[in-house]
């Protein structure tokens, strides 16, 4: 079956409980979504991403570029990403995403899966600087573009899955307690060729400035 014969409905919440993923349905018409696509391939500065897991180094297969309203320092997986001016495209992209979702976001950390062997395993965006000293609950907007590809939450502690198919033009938005109760991946999957870029705003606060 050609899940993409079907356009994802908007939803309030794709969680059932301990947290709030809204979803957008399509916010792109699919021209708008191939030319953003083909703009992102050629024109960010993509690098392997470096991570440090149980004091381990690690370089990932799939590639990401950070983008911000500053050259801000992002302590991020135990390593330190330096932020770049945004291009036109993106600051664009972004002005339209926040008048959708009624919030203001500065930095963005863009990701490139080659392929479906490229994916990520379960993690929960936590780190201290996506939080506000204020307790102000954290709000990642996620925008899809290219190849449609498993995302899957697991809850915790009742291991409850929610899985959705993220299409080319897609957004969801993980705010409430999502963090804090899920984690989320995306899945692998030998029989996808394309490429895949996924976008996620999000609010930071560099506490290293402060």
């Amino acid at each position: 079956m050609n899940f993409e014969l079907f356009e994802p409905e908007a939803q309030a919440n794709l969680l059932p409980y301990d947290g709030v993923v809204q979803d957008f349905g399509l916010i792109l018409t699919p021209e708008q979504s191939e030319q953003y696509l083909h703009y992102f391939l050629t024109r960010l500065a993509w690098q392997h991403d470096e991570v440090i897991l149980h004091g381990r180094y690690y370089q990932t297969e799939r590639k990401v570029a950070w983008y911000g309203d500053e050259n801000y320092p992002y302590h991020y997986s135990g390593t330190f990403k330096q932020a770049q001016q945004w291009t036109p495209g993106l600051f664009r992209l972004k002005q339209h995403i926040e008048k959708l979702v009624g919030y203001s976001f500065n930095s963005c950390l863009a990701n490139l899966y080659e392929n479906g062997t490229q994916g990520v395993g379960w993690h929960s965006d936590d780190e201290p600087a996506l939080v506000s000293k204020a307790g102000l609950e954290t709000v990642i907007a996620s925008l899809s573009f290219g190849a449609t590809r498993k995302f899957s939450f697991k809850h915790k502690t009742t291991q409850q899955k929610v899985d959705l198919l993220l299409q080319s033009g897609q957004l969801i938005v993980m705010c409430g307690n999502t963090q804090q109760y899920w984690k989320h991946a995306l899945m692998k999957s030998s029989k996808i060729i394309q490429p895949r870029v996924n976008l996620t705003f999000r609010y930071f606060y560099p506490y290293e400035k402060l």
